[in-house]
C-alpha cells in the first residue's frame, strides 16, 4: 500500500545512484527557465519603443531619397568685430567669439564640425542630426555668408538611427540599446529549450531564418 494521502509512489531516494545531481540539475534548469522568462518579459516591455524606432527608421533609411523633398536651404549675411579676425598670415583668430557669435545671432545649436583658417578667409561648420550650417568670413573685413540646410525630421531620426553627428551621449544611448536588444534576443531563445513541445518546430524555424538570411548575403551581396 501506498503512504496515507499519497499517491502510492515512493520518493526517490538521494541515496540511489546520481538521484542527487539529477535532481540539481532540474532545480537549476527551472532556475534559468524562470529568469529568462522573466528577464525576456520584462525587457521586451522596456525596450518596445526602442526596437520600434530602429525598426522604423531601418526602414526609412533604407529609402531616404523618398524624403529629400524635406530639404530647405536658407542664406545670410552678416558681419563680426573685424578684430577677431586677427592680421593677415596668422591663423591667430578668435575662434570662440565667432562661433558664439554665429550661434547667438543665427540660432546655431548644433556642434562645430569644422574651422578652417587661411589667409584670406575662414570657414566655420556645423553639423547635427538632419542639420548642416555652413559660414564663409572675410578676414578682411569680418563679413560672412552663412548657409543652413535642413533636411527634415525623416533624415534627424535617420541620423540618430545612425548616431551620425549625434555626440557621445547619443552614442552610449545606441550602446545601451543594442545591449537591451541582445539580451531580449537571447533570453528569447534561451525559452525555446524550455518549451518542449514548440522546441523541435521553434529550432526548425530559427535554423530556416538562419539560412534564409546568408542565402540572401551570399547570392545577392556577396
Amino acid at each position: 500500500m501506498g503512504a496515507p494521502g499519497g499517491s502510492g509512489e515512493r520518493p526517490q531516494d538521494d541515496r540511489v545512484p546520481g538521484a542527487l545531481p539529477q535532481r540539481r540539475l532540474l532545480h537549476w534548469k527551472r532556475v534559468l527557465a524562470s529568469w529568462s522568462r522573466w528577464l525576456h518579459t520584462y525587457l521586451s516591455m522596456f525596450s518596445f519603443m526602442i526596437l520600434l524606432f530602429f525598426a522604423v527608421t531601418g526602414f526609412t533609411l533604407n529609402h531616404a531619397e523618398w524624403f529629400d523633398h524635406q530639404r530647405s536651404t536658407s542664406q545670410s549675411q552678416g558681419a563680426l568685430d573685424r578684430s577677431w579676425m586677427g592680421s593677415r598670415g596668422s591663423k591667430d583668430v578668435a575662434k570662440l567669439e565667432i562661433v558664439e557669435y554665429l550661434r547667438r545671432v543665427h540660432g546655431i545649436r548644433s556642434a562645430v564640425s569644422d574651422f578652417q583658417v587661411d589667409d584670406e578667409q575662414c570657414e566655420v561648420s556645423f553639423k547635427g542630426p538632419g542639420y548642416e550650417a555652413g559660414a564663409i568670413i572675410d578676414r578682411d573685413t569680418g563679413k560672412y555668408d552663412l548657409s543652413v540646410t535642413r533636411f527634415g525630421f525623416v533624415a534627424i531620426v535617420n541620423d540618430l538611427h545612425k548616431g551620425r553627428d549625434t555626440g557621445g551621449k547619443w552614442s552610449a544611448v545606441i550602446d545601451f540599446s543594442a545591449v537591451l536588444m541582445t539580451l531580449v534576443s537571447l533570453t528569447g531563445l534561451t525559452l525555446i529549450f524550455f518549451l518542449t513541445k514548440r522546441r523541435f518546430s521553434g529550432l526548425v524555424v530559427f535554423a530556416t531564418g538562419l539560412l534564409l538570411f546568408y542565402l540572401v548575403y551570399a547570392i545577392f551581396v556577396s
